[in-house]
């Protein structure tokens, strides 16, 4: 297959054309400049430029473009970025399918855990409804935009979680901490953390284009919760360094202001039942082994 991927150059986008490449498919990436290859295709989400006959070789397309939001604080034009980002690019997306003659026959468009909000200890399905806060409305309009695709197009909405990598995101500015052994919890350590490994949030995603059935909304979500502690005492315990200096809530709202509330202090128990129930075998099933790969050590 031929699979467009916006958001090409990130943490995931870059994992999932390794994967796409390896399993003999021709990712193909969006890019902001001029097209310098075939599997390149110029584009502008600021301007909806993105011309519909690109799309005609296309298969499917994995729409992962967005502004990060672990740059904290949110300053008031860097939540405009945060939505603009998310909102144009998919807008582009779709506006490109309707004017296609042959259509993608899958959009993987990307949402977050943010979806749920604040949920404390419930266990949370794709069926729960839509929380409260900016990261909330965030991910329900980011939705909302990609289900405006045409009829005919399968759409998935990944609602993506903390992906364990061993040099970047989250963790990558988390890890060196930890390493030097001056690590901890975060508040109470009692909020859940939904997690998966940056390999398995790949694998997700290919197997959802790959599964026909597949529509709507999926936690892309390991399947053995973990709270901050829990995620936190894994690590050290992998790495062999104590996790003992915890950092206070007050501290991480003076910082990070909403940030720390909605990114590092919200609580989200994800269930991947919804996920395994279409055939998906996690190669990091529990904590335990996304924490050995993570330190290098499987």
């Amino acid at each position: 297959m031929r699979i467009l991927i916006s958001g090409a150059s990130g943490l995931i986008g870059t994992e999932l054309q390794a994967q796409l490449k390896s399993a003999g498919h021709t990712p193909v990436v969006l890019v902001r400049r001029a097209a310098s290859s075939p599997n390149e295709i110029e584009w502008d989400p600021t301007t909806g430029k993105l011309d519909p006959s690109e799309l005609e070789s296309i298969d499917a397309i994995v729409n992962l473009a967005g502004a990060t939001t672990g740059k904290l604080p949110w300053t008031k034009n860097y939540k405009k970025e945060l939505i603009q980002s998310r909102i144009d690019s998919t807008r582009t997306i779709v506006q490109a399918i309707k004017n296609c003659s042959n259509k993608p026959k899958v959009l993987i468009s990307g949402s977050a855990s943010g979806f749920y909000g604040d949920t404390g200890n419930a266990l949370l399905a794709e069926t729960a409804p839509n929380g409260k806060g900016f990261l909330a409305e965030l991910a329900n309009s980011w939705e909302r935009e990609a289900m405006k695709a045409p009829s005919g197009v399968r759409v998935v909405q990944i609602r993506t979680t903390m992906v364990l990598s061993r040099t970047k995101g989250a963790l990558g500015r988390l890890l060196p901490i930890l390493r030097a052994g001056v690590g901890g919890k975060l508040g109470n350590g009692k909020q859940w953390w939904a997690w998966i490994s940056l390999p398995d949030q790949a694998r997700a995603i290919i197997h959802l284009i790959n599964t026909p059935t597949a529509s709507g909304p999926y936690n892309i979500t390991a399947p053995e919760p973990a709270t901050c502690k829990q995620l936190i005492r894994a690590l050290g315990k992998a790495l062999h360094r104590p996790t003992l200096i915890p950092v206070p809530a007050f501290a991480l709202k003076l910082a990070f202001r909403e940030g720390a509330q909605e990114l590092l202090l919200c609580s989200q128990k994800m269930s991947s039942a919804r996920l395994e129930a279409t055939g998906f075998v996690f190669q990091h099933p529990t904590l335990q082994s996304a924490c050995q790969w993570v330190v290098g050590k499987d």
